[in-house]
């Protein structure tokens, strides 16, 4: 498991999973509802510029995108 730390806005993370084939479905208030189309959902906080608290990226990355964490940071470094 990597141990670097991330640390990314919703905005950002938006614009990263919509490359991954994640369309924008709704919005409702400050969250983001982003769909696949295998099924997989998410839902992303967008509060202006903050940060996504690392815990729940984690969840996003792992449990949402159903991707590891080596593979998402190497989805940001090609960026």
């Amino acid at each position: 498991m990597s141990n670097k730390q991330i640390v990314i806005t919703g905005k950002d993370l938006i614009k990263i999973i919509e490359r991954l084939g994640f369309k924008l479905i709704r919005i409702n208030s400050s969250h983001h509802r982003l769909k696949h189309l295998d099924g997989r959902v998410t839902t992303i906080p967008v509060h202006k510029n903050e940060d996504i608290p690392t815990g729940l990226l984690r969840k996003i990355i792992r449990e949402d995108l159903q991707i590891s964490m080596e593979d998402f940071i190497l989805i940001i470094d090609k960026s």
